[in-house]
């Protein structure tokens, strides 16, 4: 058996079932099993992802090995990772994995570095934390690396600044960026499971309540899109007047995070950045009021002044620690601060996954194909494979368009035709 520090093998079985069910809504990466299984485009490439380690990535590990490459797979996340996904993919797919739901932060690191030993040549992040670990920590594997891949909007948001300093080591792509990843995965992804963690977690009607979303880019507009849609009052905070006023304009009312947190039943972070909920709001919420995060990292709430504001602590539920402030108030915060739909949820569709996997693999073959052509900075997605994710995932579900006849592509080409 390959290497592995899964939480248990035996739960195997039930796995492969589960990624059997999630592949039937993966017909994009599908296809790409078929042609790499043919084609073998990775043949002796070592990957090693750092990636929620769920259904739908499974079926990406798959992939990759269809495409001859040998791949370590390690959590992106400490609670997301679903251990009986896990154990299949050691036993019955002979992937290296090393990762447990729940794990402490040395082990997260100590996974990291376990998958790191196959010594990579091409990385996937969610999060960039091998890359950091590669850049920090491991810098003698660096030299063996000739690019990777990048899935969230906090890992590229990190990796752009990395490369603006100078630092990067090697380039990669920004799959977050593809339209097919962000426009579905981001939007109607992360709306759909942010709604069903926090269903899970807490069993509260949402319809009637005050709803806040934090931050209004493609993850808080499918938040705020779900949670109007199951009835909520939903407020929107945001700093970029942009983004404002395009919830304004989509119905949403808009005030600063200050004013919300009094009013506020349930708040959903998603900006990528610290402290959006900060101790000055944990002073005004109300009695009972609920607090998760749905980006990437568990930063974004205040995590630490709750604690110190706090008389008492306790696990009310699976996933929900209520904190009892020095006046009476409680606040109830949503699995650790850490992204609340795989925490207490099992992550996006994988209908959605189906596009966002879809472009890691064929990242991962561009990658490697042009490596040598690409400089050590952070490159979009090729259009070409973009909009090639997109024509197969119609195809797939039966839906056809047009096309531009030659006198349009004519049209669309010249100058000299006015009105």
């Amino acid at each position: 058996m390959v290497k592995h520090d899964v939480k248990d093998v035996g739960l195997a079985k039930k796995g492969k079932l589960r990624i059997e069910w999630a592949a039937q809504e993966m017909p994009v990466l599908k296809s790409i099993t078929e042609r790499f299984s043919r084609e073998k485009p990775l043949k002796g490439i070592r990957v090693v992802a750092c990636l929620h380690v769920t259904t739908e990535t499974a079926s990406l590990m798959e992939t990759l090995k269809a495409g001859g490459a040998e791949a370590a797979l390690c959590a992106s996340n400490p609670l997301s990772t679903q251990d009986d996904v896990a154990a299949s993919l050691v036993k019955n797919s002979g992937i290296a994995v090393f990762a447990i739901k729940g794990e402490d932060t040395k082990t997260y690191y100590r996974h990291i570095k376990d998958a790191l030993s196959i010594k990579p040549q091409v990385t996937m992040d969610d999060g960039a934390d091998v890359v950091s670990t590669l850049h920090k920590d491991a810098k003698d594997l660096l030299k063996g690396v000739i690019g990777g891949t990048e899935e969230t909007t906090t890992g590229v948001i990190r990796l752009k600044a990395m490369a603006a300093d100078g630092a990067l080591q090697y380039p990669i792509i920004a799959v977050n960026d593809a339209y097919t990843k962000h426009l579905f995965d981001n939007r109607y992804g992360t709306g759909q499971s942010t709604m069903d963690g926090i269903i899970r977690a807490t069993n509260r009607l949402i319809a009637g309540s005050v709803f806040v979303v934090a931050g209004y880019g493609w993850c808080g507009r499918g938040v705020a899109m779900r949670a109007k849609g199951m009835g909520a009052r939903v407020i929107v905070t945001e700093i970029d007047p942009l983004k404002a006023l395009e919830a304004t304009m989509d119905g949403f009312e808009l005030m600063p995070m200050v004013e919300a947190a009094r009013i506020g039943d349930i708040f959903v972070t998603a900006t990528g950045d610290i402290n959006v909920i900060s101790k000055s709001c944990f002073q005004v919420m109300k009695d009972g009021a609920i607090v998760c995060n749905t980006g990437h990292f568990n930063v974004e709430i205040d995590i630490e002044n709750l604690r110190k504001m706090s008389k008492a602590r306790r696990i009310i539920r699976d996933f929900v620690e209520e904190f009892t402030l020095r006046n009476g108030r409680r606040i109830y915060l949503l699995g650790e601060g850490r992204l609340i739909n795989l925490a207490a949820a099992e992550g996006h569709p994988s209908a959605v996954m189906d596009m966002s996997f879809a472009n890691q693999a064929l990242c991962a073959e561009f990658m490697v194909k042009n490596a040598r052509k690409l400089e050590k900075k952070v490159y979009s997605v090729p259009e070409k494979i973009d909009k090639e994710i997109a024509r197969l995932k119609l195809k797939a579900m039966g839906i056809n368009i047009d096309k531009l006849t030659p006198e349009q592509k004519k049209y669309l080409q010249s100058w000299e035709m006015g009105t």
